[in-house]
């Protein structure tokens, strides 16, 4: 069963600051603008290391954010 990031969003949070993940491509990106931290999905399966993370620019993350109806500037979920 290969592992499907969009159901498991809501259940799995970042190591490191414990915020809510998107998936994004590729990536499982943190909610948190603060640390702004993107984590590689390989081969169907995500890499929660803190240390394989990658921290985004401010401008990449901000459109992430309205890509998944985020607020640009704290993350929290647009109404």
């Amino acid at each position: 069963m290969a592992f499907d990031p969009q159901r498991l969003q809501d259940i799995i949070a970042c190591p490191k600051t414990k915020a809510r993940l998107v998936c994004d491509g590729d990536f499982l990106v943190s909610v948190d603008p603060a640390t702004r931290l993107k984590y590689p999905v390989r081969d169907g399966i995500p890499v929660m290391l803190v240390d394989e993370a990658e921290e985004v620019s401010p401008e990449e993350w901000a459109a992430i954010m309205q890509r998944h109806e985020r607020n640009p500037e704290t993350g929290e979920p647009v109404s």
